[in-house]
């Protein structure tokens, strides 16, 4: 009899609530999106779901932005594998923004591979909005305005 073969599905993407990695429960989507903003601890992944799959391994990796280690050094891409526990399972990956932000903006792209082939790819373009941007030329004129 031939073995059935795991069935993979994106259940959902976008930012999240916080992860906690020493948990069971999964982060709870907060909005679907890939445009996130370059907030501290913004929680942003997709969580996959793997259905007769239990025992196969799965290996990821985030590609990001030219993120500096504490040297100074530009970091490698995150990688890793995790074995599916379950023959009904959903798993978080992930990541989330850092001090300093100006070496986190822009694309990160995550992806998790099973015997070699993509099974979810998204990428996600962390990028500070508009509103949260600070021209400090239009700050200086409306004060200076203001006091006419």
């Amino acid at each position: 009899m031939a073995k059935t073969k795991p069935e993979f599905s994106m259940k959902s993407y976008g930012i999240y609530s916080e992860w906690d990695a020493n948990s069971k429960d999964l982060p709870k989507i907060k909005k679907f999106t890939t445009e996130i903003p370059a907030e501290i601890d913004i929680e942003f992944g997709y969580i996959i779901n793997v259905k007769k799959g239990k025992g196969c391994k799965l290996n990821f990796i985030l590609h990001h932005p030219d993120v500096l280690d504490e040297k100074g050094q530009v970091m490698a891409p995150f990688e890793g594998e995790v074995y599916v526990k379950t023959n009904d399972w959903d798993f978080f990956l992930g990541d989330t923004i850092w001090e300093p932000i100006d070496d986190k903006v822009g694309p990160w792209r995550i992806v998790i591979e099973y015997q070699g082939r993509n099974i979810a790819d998204k990428t996600f373009n962390i990028s500070v909005e508009e509103s949260y941007r600070v021209d400090d030329f239009a700050a200086l004129n409306q004060k200076f305005n203001k006091r006419r």
